[in-house]
Formats: C-alpha cells, sequence, structure tokens
C-alpha cells in the first residue's frame, strides 16, 4: 500500500475520542496516509452516551470541504455524521464541486446508548440524493432498517436490505453485522455484480465505541491506495 495517499474526513467530533473525527483521524494515521477534516457536528459525549450536539453551521461545512480540497485534494473521502438537511445538501453540492470519485458513506444515525443524531428529513435527503453519488454505503443493522425498512433479524434479512440499497441507488454495499445475537459476525457485501459475506469471530468486550467509525475509514484507506472496494472491505473488516 503506497503511503500518504490523502483522506478527506466529514464527520462529527467525539469529546471522548472513541468514535468521529478523533477514531477516524487515528486510524487514517495508523494505516500511513493523511487525514484531513471538515466537523460537522461537536458532540458531548463519551463511551456509555451522548449528552448533547452542537451542529456547525452547513455553509462552515461546505467551506471547511473546498477550502481543504483546495489545497491538498483528496485522494478519498469519508463521510459520518450529518445530522441536518442543510448538511446533506451543502455536502452534496461541495462533493460536485470537487469532483473526488472515492467517497465511503458511514450513515451515521443513532449513537450507542440510543441517541438520535440526525433527523428524518436528511435521512429522506441521504435516501433520494447522496446514496447514488457514494462508491460505497457501509450501514449498521439499525441504519440498514432506517434506510429501507425491512426488519432485520437474521443475515437473509441483511441481504434483502442491502438489496433495498441497491435498488435506492447504492453502487456497493456492506451491511455490518455486529447487532445480531451469533457466535460469529456476518459481514454483507453486496453490488449490482458482487456478492461476499465476511465472516468474524465475535469479541467478547464492551469496548466497541467507535468500532463503525474505524471499519469505514479503513476501508477509505486502503480503498485509497488502489485496492479494489470489495478488497477494502475485507481488508479493512480485519484490520
Amino acid at each position: 500500500m503506497k503511503s500518504q495517499s490523502k483522506i478527506l474526513i466529514i464527520a462529527g467530533s467525539d469529546s471522548s475520542g472513541g468514535a468521529g473525527i478523533q477514531a477516524d483521524i487515528k486510524t487514517v494515521t495508523s494505516l500511513g496516509s493523511y487525514a484531513m477534516t471538515a466537523v460537522t457536528a461537536i458532540t458531548i459525549q463519551n463511551t456509555t452516551g451522548v449528552k448533547s450536539v452542537i451542529p456547525i453551521s452547513a455553509k462552515k461545512i461546505k467551506d471547511q470541504i473546498i477550502f481543504t480540497a483546495k489545497d491538498i485534494k483528496p485522494d478519498a473521502i469519508k463521510i459520518g455524521m450529518l445530522n441536518s438537511s442543510q448538511v446533506v445538501n451543502e455536502v452534496i453540492k461541495s462533493l460536485k464541486k470537487i469532483n473526488i470519485k472515492k467517497i465511503i458513506l458511514d450513515p451515521v444515525m443513532v449513537a450507542k446508548g440510543g441517541a438520535k443524531l440526525i433527523n428524518n428529513k436528511a435521512i429522506k435527503i441521504i435516501k433520494k440524493k447522496l446514496i447514488n453519488k457514494v462508491t460505497l454505503i457501509t450501514p449498521n443493522i439499525p441504519e440498514a432498517e432506517v434506510l429501507t425498512g425491512v426488519k432485520i433479524k437474521n443475515k437473509n434479512d441483511m441481504i434483502l436490505a442491502a438489496y433495498k440499497l441497491i435498488d435506492l441507488g447504492a453502487k456497493n454495499v456492506l451491511v455490518k453485522g455486529g447487532h445480531l445475537n451469533s457466535k460469529k459476525v456476518s459481514d454483507i457485501f453486496l453490488s449490482k455484480t458482487d456478492y461476499k459475506i465476511f465472516v468474524s469471530p465475535r469479541h467478547k468486550t464492551k469496548n466497541t465505541h467507535g468500532t463503525g467509525c474505524t471499519l469505514s475509514s479503513a476501508i477509505t484507506t486502503f480503498f485509497s491506495c488502489g485496492k479494489s472496494i470489495k478488497k477494502a472491505c475485507d481488508l479493512g473488516i480485519k484490520y
């Protein structure tokens, strides 16, 4: 993997350092690449839950993206928390202007403690206008349920939800299976022409805060360095 590919991270800040922008920067850096950021919100949280969310204005988020990319052109973009419809719309405009092809969307919607991090109007815009513009979307089971309306209780439900995301315009989907009650974790990769189930051992730990952010940032980094999107998912899961 070539060193120092450049990743632009568009996501919220986590004051506890375990998720969000902080986890993204740590992951990208540990894999030898360079992280830039556009902060979408400041959260007051720790590993047990979110106390409050302070949004950054949509215009300032757009300015961060465009001004940063004007100087340091990203090889890939990772998108995390987008908490309002205005933010989603401005991010879409920004992506069109800077014209980066490799984009990973981690549709952060609900914190581990149950706090909602996005409003319903923003979810509708993501489904209608953003999903079809990214290379890969990486929802966990609760997020996949919100986006597709499918109640997920097993692997077949995960596959059905992945197909529905393809129908919504997604090019590639990775539905993460960590929320299922199973001995091993199955993550479903799906595109219009390919399909793969990644099976991993389940680790008995309470330290799961930020695992989704870390995974999507690892995938983005491997993808930015020339791996195929399917191989990047494989390497990201193993990371």
